[in-house]
């Protein structure tokens, strides 16, 4: 969902934009690459063959956590989310490659984020122990004016200061994290099995994960595109209690 205001151009989203651009990726490469241990160049015919024969062994890679071969593919996602959630993102390193847009270079877009009314707002329990459960309406809309009202005071800030002749890079400090940014993410299926493992809740996991639901939100889209990829290297992370190997 996408607000604008009728009285100026600061929008407001409760969602994000998760978008597949480029890729190379199959679950036949996740054969040649395993094969090649025992088989050596003839492992280049697996690019060729039908790799359902193969998915046995794609379970076993799996299973039994021989990872590498998971490595030997690529997929860039075009994000578009709240900068706090690309701040969760980055901690993500190993397998991951990324180029977000710079405030330095650009004027910052007043494109803001704020929950929607299934957003669970209340935490309940002590650190290590505890549960996110549904506001009130009064709550949300609560939460929903004193975002809209801090959004609006801190982009005219940054609006007055850029006509004022300062520099997007010093301006852009009184801009909150609930600003949406940009950012190309490249990964191969093994960091993004890693990625999934921690930032989404799934009945399947063996390993429970609580992650902030505007990051879920990106995993779940990375997910559904590389499922369409790799359905047998998914079906088994799945079975495997996704586990990334």
């Amino acid at each position: 969902m996408t607000d604008t205001s009728a009285d100026d151009s600061v929008q407001f989203r409760d969602d994000v934009t998760v978008e597949l651009i480029k890729h190379s990726a199959a679950d036949s490469d996740v054969l040649w690459a395993a094969r090649v241990s025992t088989a050596g160049e003839q492992s280049l015919a697996e690019l060729t063959k039908d790799p359902e024969r193969s998915k046995g062994l794609i379970n076993f890679l799996m299973r039994d956590r021989h990872g590498s071969p998971f490595e030997h593919n690529s997929m860039t996602f075009f994000v578009s989310a709240p900068i706090f959630v690309f701040r969760e993102f980055m901690r993500h390193r190993v397998g991951w490659s990324y180029n977000e847009e710079s405030g330095r270079y650009r004027e910052l877009q007043p494109v803001f984020y704020v929950p929607s009314t299934e957003r669970k707002l209340v935490q309940q329990g002590r650190p290590g122990k505890y549960e996110f459960v549904h506001g009130s309406p009064e709550q949300h809309q609560s939460v929903v004016d004193a975002m809209e009202a801090s959004y609006r005071q801190s982009y005219d800030a940054y609006q007055k200061m850029l006509a004022a002749g300062v520099a997007r890079e010093v301006a852009r400090a009184t801009l909150p994290v609930g600003l949406f940014s940009s950012m190309y993410a490249t990964c191969n299926a093994r960091s993004l099995m890693h990625f999934l493992g921690l930032r989404t809740q799934h009945e399947l996991a063996k390993v429970p994960s609580f992650p902030q639901r505007e990051i879920e939100m990106v995993g779940e889209r990375m997910e559904a595109e590389w499922a369409k990829l790799m359905p047998l290297t998914h079906a088994a992370f799945n079975g495997n209690g996704r586990i990334a190997p």
